[in-house]
């Protein structure tokens, strides 16, 4: 049976090998869904669980493992459909279950590539790889939103919200952009995220953030992180992970991607090595968890236009 099956994958002809499916551009695709994934697990759960005091240790790496669980399954069933399916409202597609085979094995098509006589784009890989890179960016989304709440949310309020913010809000900035909606066809560009993920999940953070509250004042003078080494390593991992963030928005294995990557990784430098030195002369030394934010400002400073002409001299 074992031979059988590998005659059948390498068949000339085999069901799946069809004649569109480029190996490349999926294998690269599922390769860059793969590293978002390692930003959220286990890079943004290690970085919230020693970011934070020790008492909040495991109440906030385990608001990141929930949400990136949950937030699967309410995308596979209703989410990604809402955010990258047909047209309901400007802003919102209709939702659907995206589990059935003919609907995942099917050639995957890109909304928002379709402009008067300009014909839509379908990448050259099945669509369940297209749902598959784009939940890594939903699941992360939100648990970039629970950052904003990080010792001030019960978890239990938390397991409610992640699934109505996944389906309420995420999906209406993914579809009006990325699905093709009202805001793509006025013209607006987003590489790979800094309106749909990092603007929305900050908006939706200092929202979130008044209205749960303040944390207590004696947290607020003194907010220490608990374990400073797993906090390099969290924030490393998601360094490292953000090449597959901007390298997988081109769709494909392309000169785009390469650039983007390049870009993503100077800019990250770039950014840590601006604010360990700005630490130095306004503090008489350099602080890791300085760096660690001027890392992450970097990497998403670059993020909106990793990949496009302003990106690519915006270090210049």
């Amino acid at each position: 049976k074992r031979a059988r099956s590998r005659e059948m994958a390498y068949a000339a002809s085999s069901p799946a090998v069809p004649d569109w499916l480029n190996k490349g551009d999926n294998a690269w695709q599922l390769t860059a869904a793969t590293f978002v994934g390692i930003q959220s697990m286990p890079g943004l759960v290690v970085l919230y669980g020693s970011i934070v005091k020790k008492k909040w240790a495991v109440n906030s790496a385990f608001m990141a493992l929930y949400a990136y669980a949950s937030s699967l399954l309410v995308w596979v069933l209703v989410g990604f459909r809402m955010a990258f399916g047909e047209r309901l409202l400007p802003f919102w597609g209709k939702a659907g279950v995206a589990l059935t085979q003919d609907y995942l094995v099917g050639r995957a098509k890109l909304s928002a590539t379709k402009r008067g006589s300009t014909p839509l784009v379908e990448p050259f890989y099945p669509e369940a790889t297209l749902v598959m890179f784009q939940f890594e960016f939903a699941a992360i989304t939100l648990i970039l939103l629970a950052g904003s709440v990080l010792g001030r949310m019960n978890i239990k309020a938390w397991m409610a919200f992640t699934p109505l913010w996944l389906m309420l809000s995420y999906t209406v900035g993914a579809f009006s952009l990325w699905g093709g909606g009202f805001l793509y066809h006025w013209g607006v560009i987003d590489y790979s995220g800094g309106y749909v993920i990092h603007l929305s999940s900050g908006i939706a953070g200092f929202t979130a953030a008044y209205w749960v509250g303040p944390r207590l004042k004696s947290d607020r003078e003194r907010f220490s992180p608990n374990n400073i080494l797993l906090m390099i390593a969290g924030g490393g991992l998601l360094w490292m992970g953000w090449a597959g963030f901007n390298g997988g928005a081109p769709y494909a294995a392309n000169i785009t991607a390469s650039v983007a990557v390049l870009n993503t990784n100077v800019s990250a430098a770039t950014s840590l090595l601006t604010w360990t030195c700005l630490d130095v002369i306004f503090f008489g030394k350099p602080s890791v968890i300085g760096a660690v934010q001027g890392m992450m400002t970097g990497l998403v400073c670059i993020t909106p236009g990793a990949g496009t002409k302003q990106g690519r001299c915006i270090l210049t």
